[in-house]
């Protein structure tokens, strides 16, 4: 995240492949970063680092909603003993924010559960479509949702 952020991507919390390799969305399988990088019409990073650039440089923050869990495996469905990120005064810290993306319904009720809406104050948020793999809806439907985030982010241009 930096001053450039106008749109924040909360997922749940990052799966085992992605906590082994460090990454957000790291599993080979999960359609995240093949959906950001279509979205903006450019051909995909293998490099992390250089993802994780490219995102900032759209004004896309990626975020989880957990901290830490309980979670054998990496479904979102066996989550449990959550502890959320620290949102207390995140929104405030970061004014040029416009709008919240929810990746997945997982994210979002695990935001209400653990945060509260209340803590968005007036920042709108949408719900889109896990990119994880075990959401099987095809990539050209879930393309059809997240055609929102760039919509959001070319308000500003």
């Amino acid at each position: 995240m930096d001053a450039r952020s106008r749109v924040l991507i909360l997922g749940t919390m990052p799966s085992v492949a992605s906590l082994e390799r460090k990454q957000y969305y790291g599993h080979k399988r999960n359609q995240f970063w093949p959906m950001i990088f279509t979205l903006m019409d450019k051909p995909p990073e293998e490099a992390y680092d250089r993802r994780i650039a490219f995102a900032l440089q759209q004004g896309i923050a990626i975020w989880d909603v957990v901290a830490s869990c309980v979670r054998p495996g990496s479904l979102d469905s066996h989550i449990r003993d959550v502890i959320p990120n620290n949102f207390d005064g995140f929104f405030e810290s970061w004014p040029g924010l416009r709008r919240v993306f929810f990746n997945g319904a997982s994210a979002l009720q695990l935001f209400k559960r653990h945060v509260g809406l209340a803590v968005l104050k007036d920042l709108p948020f949408t719900l889109l479509p896990s990119t994880s793999p075990a959401y099987t809806l095809p990539f050209e439907q879930k393309l059809q949702a997240w055609v929102q985030v760039k919509i959001e982010l070319e308000k500003e241009m």
